[in-house]
């Protein structure tokens, strides 16, 4: 069977790309990165030295015409949580835009433009999507399915935490699929009982199995254009109506909480360890060991903000040093560099307290070794890197349960 081709969009320094690569099944025929207010372009440097620039562009997708984008089976992307929200322009019927900048928008366009659309759409967020804004939950998350109706795609979600598979970071992520109504996957999800497909056949189940749920799915129809739901989508409700696993098809949505069933090995922290290797600028110094010890411990305490107002503050503790024998917490962009930090990550060794290395940040999103060095990248900036990549193993899985679909249902 011929590849699959692939568009790789908000590429990062290749996250998807090494996924996809891995099981030998996809290959990537144009990728883009651009990061908006910074001069060198890092994370763009690192993809082109690890693959190449050939059809590799680096500028801002709003400006990329999508002629200048080759036609592709399946379109990849982690785009970033924004405000999603309509915005209506000037009396023309295709006047419906989402604000500028906005990255979403961007896929719209290309998705829209292309006459020839990309069967496949593969893409991952933050999974306070599903559950944002604040205001009217759930809004932003059902203009994205709407308007991947609207341009004819069916989607599955799924809200997977990496380390519930074995994986050695607590990440949950919101990973969600389209298929279009072209596609035979469309037509085996329009004819099959929605439940079975949510807990056992679907995609997102048999990559990521799952306990069978004990209360039924719920179920509701998404009405009304963009603009409608923009305004009025779950105004003053407490909770959103998505849960962490669904699909979307034929305007009707079905969603239900799952339970991730795994029993396979597991790796953890202490798993990825680099021994012996580790310079003296990772350990933390004893004069800055209390600052540390603040920063991570439970507080209660007055605070005064800058226009003289007070107020108390309170915070839990953090487990410090971090717990080897368990999946590493979430990293963060701010990971890197060697301020004391609630959030970085501080394990025991035998030569005392230390940061994590760019290793091994980098193995606790499954990436190779070394991936992300490169000549005139910080190791701060390597850190920045892995906060905002994705564990590539959930994507591989999920890439290889979706490559056994397409070749089952032709």
């Amino acid at each position: 069977m011929e590849k699959l081709k692939v568009i790789e969009l908000f590429a990062g320094v290749g996250g998807f790309r090494l996924s996809l690569e891995k099981t030998g099944f996809y290959e990537i025929v144009w990728s883009n990165q651009w990061e908006p207010g910074t001069k060198t372009q890092h994370a763009s440097m690192v993809y082109e030295a690890r693959f190449g620039s050939k059809n590799h562009s680096n500028q801002d997708i709003a400006e990329v015409p999508t002629s200048d984008i080759p036609d592709a089976d399946i379109l990849v992307g982690g785009f970033p949580c924004q405000d999603y929200s309509v915005a209506t322009t000037l009396q023309s019927s295709k006047g419906l835009i989402g604000k500028k900048g906005v990255l979403w928008w961007s896929i719209h366009r290309i998705l829209s433009e292309k006459k020839n659309k990309p069967k496949y759409l593969f893409f991952e967020n933050v999974d306070r999507l599903l559950k944002s804004p604040s205001l009217q939950r759930g809004r932003d998350f059902a203009i994205m399915l709407k308007s991947l109706e609207n341009m004819g795609y069916a989607v599955e979600w799924r809200i997977i935490n990496a380390a519930d598979y074995g994986m050695p970071q607590r990440r949950r992520r919101v990973f969600f699929l389209g298929y279009h109504k072209s596609s035979s996957i469309f037509k085996s999800l329009k004819n099959v009982d929605k439940s079975e497909w949510l807990y056992q056949t679907g995609t997102m189940a048999q990559a990521f199995p799952i306990e069978k749920p004990s209360q039924p799915i719920n179920s509701f129809v998404l009405d009304g254009d963009l603009i409608s739901i923009s305004n009025n989508f779950n105004k003053g409700e407490k909770l959103s109506p998505f849960q962490n696993t669904g699909v979307f098809i034929n305007g009707k949505v079905f969603t239900i909480k799952t339970i991730p069933n795994y029993t396979g090995k597991r790796i953890f922290l202490g798993d990825v360890l680099q021994n012996g290797d580790v310079t003296e600028d990772f350990f933390i110094s004893q004069q800055d060991f209390p600052k540390w010890e603040y920063l991570k411990g439970a507080k209660k305490e007055v605070r005064t903000a800058k226009n003289g107002f007070t107020y108390n503050y309170s915070e839990g503790g953090m487990v410090f040093p971090d717990s080897l024998d368990n999946a590493s917490r979430t990293i963060i962009t701010g990971e890197g560099g060697k301020s004391p930090s609630r959030f970085k990550h501080v394990i025991h060794t035998q030569k005392g307290l230390r940061r994590l290395t760019p290793v091994e940040l980098e193995r606790l999103n499954m990436f190779p070794d070394n991936h992300t060095k490169l000549e005139g990248i910080s190791d701060t900036k390597r850190a920045f890197f892995m906060g905002n990549a994705l564990v590539i193993g959930v994507v591989g899985n999920i890439a290889e349960s979706l490559r056994n679909k397409i070749n089952h249902s032709h």
